[in-house]
């Protein structure tokens, strides 16, 4: 009996057999934009390889969108560790993201050019096969005893603590991997990547959503070479590498302990900056930027008790308090606000403020609404001949927003979660996503936005980051890295069922779902021990800062 398969954006076909998606997509004759790397159906992300067998309704998904591109980068990963095994006999650690790329190791020790050009023209080999990545389910401790026989006992130890029974894994000739989400289905999906030789280890490079089809250029970063060593002597000193080692840590009871040293090494950095504007006189005016999500209001504020310390009398003013009236916002290409753009920040209101408060002049300050999407009167304030104003937004490093100001006063601050503690070697957790998931959980409860809402406006925030704000990190005098290694699991308890209220017919479902499968490998820490002054409680909840 036959069946029918509606394709988005391509009528139906009438099916009198079971058939995969990338048959379907041959036999549709679907022409996408860009290339075709999984399909969503009845909602679920799945391989090209999934089989259809009943009435469906099938979405194809391609690298023009964040699915599409985290499938790309997914599948390039398991390349990377299969070449990597085979050219050298080594594993590879994937440690952060880099210029658009992601920056990773040899377990072995430092990588040389040879090894790199190795690894990379295994990769190509690989890719010109062509061959199958299938997507296999095995019980429990089947996976285990095949990940351990590899070496993964990382994977094999995370997968002893979530539990799962069945697991779903992919293999690709005589190597498996795992990991939460779906591949693409052959190794030829993804050829465009190249492979760079950065010392002690490589950047892998993929296509983004602004090069879909190509390698953006690469540009070494100059300032985050510092976050990153600094990160790595913290998780030292907590003895973490991996989500497993959280796991052992809150089984045995060390929760806490991981929350108050990781608040301590924040606030041994917090003082290192305050100690460095303290120590530049002429400096009137603390520039703290960075995307959204980063924890920039308790950051100044935290900022401002250290400061104080020094002596110096701080004023924070948000520039969130400066956006235009909901109905002056400007749009995007889709047709949505722009709450990332310059625009949609009244720019010629800042300048005069912060001139006329820098004069010694009292000046009230404006207060939004977000609920109403409208600026009221807020408090007067006056500063004095010496004090310091701390701005803190997502544009406080474009020029623009402070021409008015000698470039002399200014001290320029990039704030954001910086890295991450990854699942296992080749499993990553996204700065990205937890910036999304503080702020899934704050706007829900301070903003009154849905999960759905927040997830569908996600991409464009995305947009707006790498448009708006990132181009100017390299102009910070100092970068500050908010991740908290124990905040995953904090915000686990908050997530979770906010992502599961999103509906199945919604377009933010798969992303939900995906998000949802991440967590599972994250352990539950409860918030009641989480400081009033951290980080973490602009998103929670509970912070001594709020207004």
């Amino acid at each position: 009996m036959g069946f029918k398969v509606n394709i988005s954006g391509f009528g139906s076909i009438e099916c009198e057999m079971p058939l995969t998606g990338a048959e379907l997509l041959s036999l549709a004759k679907a022409e996408m934009a860009h290339q075709v790397v999984a399909c969503r159906v009845n909602h679920y992300l799945r391989p090209l390889s999934w089989v259809i067998d009943g009435a469906s309704d099938v979405e194809f998904v391609d690298t023009g969108s964040f699915e599409g591109m985290e499938v790309y980068r997914r599948t390039l990963s398991f390349l990377l560790v299969m070449a990597s095994k085979r050219a050298l006999g080594q594993d590879v650690i994937i440690r952060h993201s880099m210029s658009d790329g992601y920056y990773c190791e040899l377990v072995g020790g430092e990588a040389s050019q040879g090894d790199v050009e190795a690894i990379r023209g295994e990769m190509k080999r690989l890719i010109d096969l062509n061959i199958p990545i299938n997507r296999e389910v095995l019980p429990l401790d089947r996976a285990k005893g095949i990940f351990e026989r590899q070496g993964n006992l990382d994977k094999a130890r995370l997968l002893k603590w979530t539990a799962m029974d069945p697991v779903v894994v992919y293999r690709c000739a005589d190597t498996y991997g795992y990991f939460y989400a779906p591949l693409a289905s052959n190794t030829g999906q993804v050829k465009v990547f190249d492979l760079l030789y950065y010392p002690p280890g490589m950047v892998l490079q993929f296509p983004t959503i602004s090069f879909p089809d190509r390698i953006p250029p690469f540009q070494a970063p100059k300032s985050l070479a510092e976050v990153f060593i600094q990160y790595s002597q913290w998780l030292d000193v907590l003895g973490v590498t991996t989500m497993d080692s959280i796991h052992e840590r809150v089984t045995s009871g060390r929760g806490l302990e991981l929350i108050l040293i990781s608040e301590a090494l924040h606030g041994e950095a917090l003082a290192r900056v305050s100690r460095e504007i303290c120590d530049r006189p002429d400096v009137r005016l603390v520039c703290l930027a960075g995307p959204s999500g980063s924890g920039k209001t308790t950051t100044a504020r935290r900022l401002m008790v250290q400061l104080q310390v020094c002596g110096k009398r701080p004023v924070a003013i948000s520039l969130d308090d400066y956006f235009v009236d909901r109905e002056k916002t400007p749009r995007d290409e889709n047709g949505n606000y722009d709450f990332e753009a310059l625009e949609a920040l009244d720019v010629e209101q800042i300048n005069q403020d912060l001139s006329a408060l820098l004069e010694g002049q009292e000046v009230q300050l404006p207060k939004f609404d977000f609920l109403t999407g409208r600026r009221k009167k807020g408090k007067r304030i006056k500063v004095g001949s010496d004090d310091v104003i701390i701005i803190e937004g997502i544009h406080g490093l474009n020029e623009k927003l402070t021409r008015s100001i000698p470039e002399e006063t200014k001290y320029k601050i990039f704030v954001s979660p910086l890295t991450g503690v990854s699942l296992d070697r080749h499993n990553r957790t996204s700065t990205t996503d937890n910036r999304l998931l503080r702020r899934l959980v704050r706007d829900h409860r301070v903003r009154g936005h849905s999960p759905e809402s927040t997830l569908l406006m996600w991409p464009s925030v995305i947009r707006g980051s790498h448009r708006h704000i990132f181009p100017y990190q390299e102009r910070a005098d100092v970068m500050f890295n908010t991740a908290l290694v124990y905040e995953l699991p904090v915000l686990k308890g908050y997530a979770e069922p906010l992502l599961r209220s999103v509906p199945e017919e919604s377009p933010a479902y798969g992303e939900a779902q995906r998000l949802l499968s991440m967590l599972r490998f994250v352990p539950f820490i409860p918030s009641d021990d989480v400081p009033n002054i951290s980080i973490l409680r602009e998103f929670i909840g509970g912070s001594c800062f709020e207004d």
